[in-house]
Parts: structure tokens; sequence; C-alpha cells
């Protein structure tokens, strides 16, 4: 392998030492390299074919051209809006598809837009069936940019924007927040901690040190926008021997923060790319490339947005101004200048014996933690003609190596706070003296190195195919392959293991009718031995009636209609059905020194106990599939469209169907004891259709295109393991995403009320004000034997909208998104308050005596509010909304002005992202809790071509 590699560098720097020639070189590209293709091609699995020849359940994206008219921060962005079939980051609503780049498994956030040619997305049983288990649930195949035959291109890409937050959470302040927790107490029966002199003080805000109101969320510790910065350059060529593409880029993005430490918070990425085509001679190419990406993140110790959601306003004052200190308090100031920590010359750290840190301070003192990310990737292809032996066959490899480490270093300090014992002197306030809360300054110096870990994965593919045309009309494809991937990460003993084999055959007469067989012959040893190989059989057949006599003169320029059915025999769902984990040996029986402990017969020593029985008839969890889909174009493509219906059945899912075996094969409580083994039992149905359609118009000079895309599915547990005493908590005949709950009936009005009512005392302490709930079963009580449906959480429809309008040199480009029909449960602790928590402006329209007839908060609480903070429709909304997600537009310098000058095109444009969300939920769906805020990005792009 090293001499083959030795001589692919020599090749390459033979062909680099002829640039100069590449102008009279001839822009043919040789048969024999079949590498790329035309524009017309389409990267699918292990091949590529025509795009007029793709049959149903595949969508592409020509993301080389999309990136012409819209910029985009990750190379998946647009997808879900310009073809159909994406929702959620799912494929047909099936989560956990593979991503193949170039050939390889690997991460899709570790390659830019603008390194991608095509996105292929393969969504039917047929279209992923050759890659194996692993790829059961859909592939996104992304094909990175080659270099072509002419002189060599320069192209530099910049960006430069601003991130603005949409919104942020609102807490209350001290004042009211001491006021309302008063309040819950009196509810609790108990007695009111905060006198309303105390309320008044803080209320007043004559002194925000000795009666903080902290706000985190204040412009005091936030910018109003921070900074993202790109840098692409991108240059590619070559010769009818060898051809190239490399790009290398920088990317900075900086911090919403602006205090301490953390103004300096950024995350970095840089990367290198090199694709280069080989011809090593007449019947053999090759291909080489690498990728090595560094990816850092520098941040403050402690996690601003989770403390920006449960610091309290009044606990303490941050930052406590020297100048509160007299100038002969010499007790004092001694305690004080034994901190390191004098913020800009003027505060100390408060603290408090509750509250020996705060979250400000931490950002100054406590440290910093660095994350660490190099990613390295090689991947190599050889391409051998075979036509000596037989016209049309070629055999073809391709492996992959790819590293990935990850780790995080920093210092971790300590440091002093200060509890001030305030005074009145002269009608002022004033320190009397500082105490420390117990902790000291330090740094140890030493660097802290964490977090390590590594992921490890090779690539390897073997395949004869053969692909003849006879007699102009009956074309021909067969290929047999052998594929194989291996993922190993650290702390994990089992590799994650893909391997297949796989046989495809296709016919087309005059692109007129079609037939594919595919078969897949996945091998897992996560299975017992004897049920390890698995068959996967798919049949695609097509037919183009635009090509019949009968239907010519149509407005049809082109209709194909696809009928697909197959099962793919799959892994990936053969996890262990309580706890997850990797899967492996979940046929096997556990035994266990157990939880109890015996008496005199064993010495008081552990027994052994059973947690699992042998099930070795374990087999593949099986995706059963029909598939039709139709697509086409009207009156010269003036409309195009791909509509594809789908049903799938997921059967033979793993369980431990209690159900069917008495009672007594589990010991429930302590210590849990089960003889039932792992058994395929479960069926879960999908079925829905996705959709492309889009308008192409002139109007006078403008070119108009109108794209509209989307899917809308459902989703059925056809058999479950249950058990349930009530029909209507039956989750069969229910949707997979389910939620449950129990149904709300307002609030009790008074002790009368609750006597009168079913008991709840099993959810919680019951008082009027608390959330009364419907006794569905009528057994006198309420319970979670009362929880209902209460509808989908998945969103069932998703509908793409994206305009294209271009007129001489400009172009406007706009895409919004929507999501339909699907529901949620406010269930942060922005809503769910109880305890000391921190309160939002939610509870000001909570429950009391005289708001009863108007509230929409239950009563506020001390205790742990477990009556109210539980599913049920109470909290349940809908999360309908529409969302401008992206507007660009774009000039290009007209050429006549360029002509005479090394620069082939410039182009400038400005654009915007998350611009826009309609919704009745929108206030709720742009806020986000214990995290960093969602914000619109307004950026400033220019592109130019040397």
């Amino acid at each position: 392998m090293k001499h083959i590699y030795k001589g692919l560098a020599l090749c390459a720097a033979f062909a680099f030492g002829s640039m100069h020639t590449f102008a009279q070189e001839q822009l043919a590209i040789d048969e024999a390299l079949d590498l790329m293709g035309d524009s017309t091609e389409v990267q699918v699995a292990f091949r590529s074919i025509d795009r007029q020849d793709l049959l149903g359940g595949i969508s592409v994206v020509d993301v080389a051209d999309l990136s012409k008219k819209a910029y985009t921060t990750s190379s998946l962005d647009f997808i879900g809006n310009v073809v159909g079939g994406v929702s959620g980051g799912t494929l047909w609503g099936m989560d956990d598809y593979l991503v193949v780049v170039d050939g390889m498994v690997r991460d899709y956030n570790n390659v830019l837009s603008s390194e991608i040619d095509q996105i292929t997305l393969l969504k039917g049983a047929a279209a992923v069936v050759l890659y194996g288990s692993r790829a059961s649930k859909g592939v996104i195949q992304i094909t990175t940019k080659r270099g072509h035959v002419g002189p060599v291109d320069i192209k530099i890409n910049v960006n430069s924007g601003m991130h603005t937050p949409k919104s942020f959470p609102k807490y209350l302040g001290s004042a009211e927040y001491m006021s309302l927790y008063n309040e819950a107490l009196i509810n609790d029966g108990s007695s009111a901690r905060y006198s309303d002199t105390e309320i008044y003080r803080y209320a007043s805000g004559e002194n925000p040190y000795r009666y903080p109101d902290v706000d985190m969320y204040s412009w005091d510790y936030l910018r109003k926008a921070y900074n993202r910065s790109e840098a692409v350059a991108e240059i590619s060529g070559g010769n009818q021997r060898v051809r190239f593409y490399t790009t290398t880029g920088y990317l900075r993005e900086s911090s919403l923060l602006k205090v301490g430490n953390a103004a300096d918070n950024y995350v970095s990425r840089f990367f290198v790319r090199g694709n280069v085509d080989m011809k090593l001679h007449d019947l053999i190419t090759a291909q080489a490339d690498a990728n090595v990406t560094f990816y850092d993140a520098y941040t403050a110790a402690g996690n601003w947005w989770s403390n920006a959601a449960t610091f309290r306003p009044n606990r303490v004052a941050p930052l406590i101004p020297l100048s509160y200190i007299a100038e002969n308090d010499i007790n004092t100031w001694n305690t004080i200048n034994n901190s390191n920590y004098i913020i800009d010359g003027k505060y100390f750290f408060g603290g408090s014996q509750q509250d020996l840190t705060n979250p400000i301070a931490a950002s100054y003192a406590a440290g910093d933690s660095k994350y660490v990310s190099r990613q390295f990737q090689f991947n190599s292809r050889f391409d051998i003609n075979l036509r000596p032996v037989l016209q049309g066959l070629f055999f073809r490899a391709k492996y992959g190596i790819d590293y990935a480490s990850v780790y995080t270093q920093g210092y971790t300090n300590t440091y002093a706070t200060f509890q001030p014992t305030w005074t009145n002197s002269g009608g002022g306030d004033m320190i009397a003296s500082v105490t420390n809360n117990g902790t000291q300054d330090e740094k140890t110096g030493d660097e802290r190195i964490n977090g390590s870990s590594y992921r490890y994965t090779y690539n390897v593919s073997l395949q004869f195919d053969y692909n003849r045309t006879f007699n102009t009309d009956h074309n021909v494809f067969a290929m047999i392959l052998g594929n194989a991937w291996q993922t190993q990460q650290s702390g994990e003993y089992h590799r994650i293991t893909n391997l297949n084999m796989g046989v495809q055959a296709s016919y087309n007469y005059q692109h007129k009718y079609y037939a594919d067989l595919s078969i897949g012959l996945p091998y897992s040893t996560k299975l017992p031995e004897g049920n390890r190989m698995g068959f996967s059989p798919t049949l695609t057949l097509g037919w183009r009636p635009v090509k019949e006599a009968f239907f010519q003169n149509t407005a049809f320029d082109d209709l194909m209609l696809t009928a697909s059915a197959g099962m793919i025999m799959e892994d990936l769902d053969i996890t262990d059905p309580q706890d997850g984990g990797t899967g492996y040996y979940l046929y096997r029986q556990i035994l266990q020194r157990g939880g109890w402990f015996s008496w005199a017969d064993l010495g008081g020593e552990a027994a052994t106990e059973y947690q699992r029985s042998n099930n070795y008839d374990l087999t593949f969890v099986k995706r059963k599939e029909f598939t039709v889909g139709l697509k086409g174009s009207l009156w010269n493509k003036l409309i195009s469209f791909d509509f594809n219906y789908f049903t799938n059945r997921m059967d033979d899912g793993l369980t431990r169907p209690s159900s069917l075996y008495p009672n007594y094969f589990t010991q429930v409580g302590y210590p849990t004891s089960s003889i039932l083994p792992i058994f395929n039992f479960t069926q879960q149905d999908r079925s829905g259709f996705d959709y492309s359609v889009y308008v192409n118009k002139k109007v006078n000079k403008v070119d108009l295109t109108l794209g509209v895309s989307g899917m809308y599915y459902t989703t059925n547990n056809v058999k479950l393991d249950e058990s349930y005493g009530n029909a209507y908590q039956t989750r069969m005949g229910r949707p997979i995403d389910a939620i449950w709950g129990l149904e709300s009936l307002g609030f009790f009005r008074d002790q009368a009320d609750i006597d009168a009512s079913p008991s709840q005392t099993s959810l919680g302490e019951i008082r009027p004000g608390d959330i009364k709930y419907k006794d569905q079963n009528g057994d006198g009580f309420v319970d979670v034997n009362d929880e209902v449906f209460l509808g989908r959480w998945d969103i069932p429809f998703r509908m793409g909208i994206n305009l294209t309008v271009k007129w001489r040199n400009f172009t406007l480009f706009a895409m919004g998104n929507g999501y339909f029909g699907g529901y949620d449960i406010k269930n942060s602790s922005y809503y769910w308050v109880n305890g000391e928590g921190k309160y939002s402006e939610v509870v000001r329209n909570r429950w009391t005596p005289e708001t009863a007839n108007t509230a929409t908060y239950p009563r506020l609480t001390a205790g742990n509010g477990g009556n109210n903070n539980r599913n049920s429709d109470f909290w349940m909304y809908k999360t309908d909304y529409f969302n401008l997600g992206a507007a660009q537009l774009t000039y290009d310098l007209p050429e006549k002005l360029l002509q005479g000058t090394f620069i082939k095109g410039v182009s400038v444009y400005v654009s915007g992202y998350n611009l826009l969300m309609i919704s009745k939920e929108r206030k709720h769906l742009e806020m986000t809790v214990g995290g960093s805020p969602e914000t619109r990005f307004y950026n400033l792009g220019l592109k130019g071509v040397f």
C-alpha cells in the first residue's frame, strides 16, 4: 500500500509541474475517469446515475448552485426547505439517519456547505438497502466538490455578521419575588419570611448593593450583539491526468456575554480539505482525499445561562463597591486586601453563608475551560476498467480512516466572597465589617486536562459493477459489493459495526420501463450465532408514460410513476428496551450477586439472582415498506413536481413482554429480579407523503422560481407489551410520540370543593388554587391511572417555501418553514415553579381567592408542587408556527467592469436568518430557559472568483 501511495504522489507531482499547459488541454473528460459525471449525474448508493433515471424515495439538493444565492452556516441548513421528506432531523419520520460523506460514514457538521457539490437524500428502503443495517432509517449522502479540467480557479468567500438575541426569559425583581414567596409560604400554612419594611427597601432601589436586585439578563452583563466571521478559499483545476480541489477556511464567533473572562468566550474552526483525482492508466483511475479540522471553544468557568434561570435576584450583590468602606476601617480593609480580586479597582465579590459563590464573580475568578476537538480524515478510491475482460465491467475499491480526539483543558480556581455587615452612618449606608465566607483565593497554576475521548472509524468497500447499453434501447446495470465500517469509541468495549453484502440488478428499456432488484445481506454480531445473517430484498418498478404513443401532445414534458416494496433487516434498534446501551449479548442470560441477603443457610451471603434469561431466537428488527412515487414536469418545465407516498412498519422490535407471562416471573420492588428474556415483539407503523413543487416563470426581464415542499405523516403503535386496566390508557392504536397526562378541570375553589372531589392526595398536598383533575375511571382517586392521551408531540405536517427572484445582476432569495399539528408541554422551571425556585412573570396571574375567576396559573407554593407540576392539558400548547428562515439579496458585478483584469467575478450580498416567527406561542417558542438565547443573524458577504 505504501508503494501505491508513493506512486500516486509522483503522478500528482508530475501533473502539477505541467500546470502551465492547462489552457491548452482539451476540456473533454476521459470516459475512463468516470468519477464525476455531468451536471445530470446524481450520487446514490455506491454509484452515480442520470437524474432522469432516479426512482422514488430519493431527493437531490444541488448545494453548489444553491450556495450561489444563499449563504448557509451549516451543511444541512436548507435541505428541509427545498425538498420533501425531511422534518425535525428525520427522514420520513424516522430518526437516526446515517450520514455518508464521499462514500464514508462521517458527521455532517464536519463539512461546510461551501465544500459540498451535492446532497442526496435516500429515504426509501430500496434506496438505502445496499448500505446495510445501520442505514435502515435513511441516508443523507454528501458529495464534496472535486477538481475540473481547465485553468486554475480561485474562489474567496468572506462573511461577517452579527447575532442579536430574539428574547430573554422575564423573571421577577427582588421585591416582587419576596412578596410572592411570602404568599407561597402563607398558602402552605407557614409564616412569611420577609417583612414589609425589607420588601419596601428592596423595591425602592435606594441601595442595590445592600438590597440587591440582580438581573443576569441585564445589558450590564450582555452585549446587544456579537460577531460571527468566516473566510473560505477554494482552489481547483487540473488536466486530463490530475484534477484537484482544495479549500481552507477559518471561522470565529464571539459571545453575548461581556462580563469578566466570559467577555473573551469564543468558538473557532480551522479546516483544510484536499480532493485529488488521478488517471494512473488508461484503465485505472484513483482518488485521494484528506481533511483536517481544528475546533476550539473557550468559555469562562461557570454556566451563565443555567445560573440565570436559577439565581434569585435578592440573595446577594455580586459586586460591591469599595466606596462603602470607611477609609479608617483598617480591619475591613485588611480583610478585603487579602483578596486577589478587586475588580476595576472598585469592587469586591459579595457572598453569604448560603451563597458562597456567585455567577458574576465566577466569570472573573473561577477559571476557564477550553474545549478542543481535532479531526483527521483520509479516504482513497481506485476504479479499474475491466473492459479487456468484459466491456462495461468495473472493479472499484474504497478505503477511509477517520480519527477524532476531544478533550477539555483549563484552570479551576477558588475565590473568596465577602458578606458585608451594613450600618447607617451620617444618614447613609456604610459597611461596618465584612466576613470571609470561608473560601480563600487560590490559583494552583496546574492546567486541568479532562474529558478526554477519541473516536476511530474505518470504512471499506469493494464492488464489481457492470453498466452496458444494448442496441441503444436496453440499459443494464448490475453490481455485487461488500462494505463495512466500524467505529471504536473511548469508554466503549464493543465497536459499532456495520457489515453488509449487496447485489443490485437494474434494467430500463428506452428510459421508459424500469425494474430494479436490490438485496442486502447484513451481518450483525448483536445477534446469536445462527441468526446473524439477514436477508433484505427490495423491488422497484418504474414507468415513464410520456414516452408512450398515447401520451404524446400533452402538457407533460416528463412524467414518471414508480412503486417499490421491500424489507430491511436492521440492528439499529437492537438495544436494551429498559436502559438502551450498545445492544450486545441481549440474547444471553444475566446472573449476578443479588441485592438481598440470606439468613443462616448461606451464612449471610448475598444470593444469586436472575436479571434476564436466554433467548437464542432473537433476530433482526425489520423495516417493511411500500412506496409509490410520481414526478415530472409540465408546460416546458413551467411546473415540476415530485410526490412520494410511503407506508412502513418497524416489526419485531425488542421488549420484555411481562404481559404474556405470570407476574411471579418478575420480582417487583427492591431488589428487582426477572427471568424474562428479551423478545422480538413490537410493531410500529408510519405512513404519509412528501412533496416538492416548483414553478418557474420569466416575466419580462425577471426570472421567478417558487418552490413548495414538505411532508405529512402519521404514526401508530400497532403492537406493544402493555397491561393497562383501562382501555383509554392503551398505547396501542396511538401515535408513537404520544403525550400522556391528566385532564384538568380548572382550579379547586375552596376546601369544600376539595372535599367534594375525588382524592388527589397521591399527587401531592392539595389546597384551594391547585389544579383539579378528572377521575377518568371513577374509582374516587386521581392518580397515574387517570392519565389519558393528550396529543402528539412530533410535528406531523411540515412545509417549506422558497422564492428566487432574479433581475439583471440582482438575485433575491427567501425561504420560510411552517410546522403544524404538534403539541408540547410547558414544563421548564420557568413554568413549573416550586420550592425556593426563581419566579418568572407567568406567576403574576396566579390563583388567589380574589383572582379565582380570572387566574391562569395555580396557587403559589413553597413545597414541591407535585400536584400542579406534572403532565396535563393545563400546560399543553400547540407548536404551530411559520418562520421566515432566511433572506438574501445578491448583486453580481457586471462582467464588463472586470474585463482585462485577473478577476473573473465578484458578488456582494446581505442576508438575514431567523427573521420572523408567526405563531400564537411565539414568545414561548423563541424563549430559551437555562441556555443561550435564540438569535437573529445579519450577514454581509463578499465572493470573488480569480
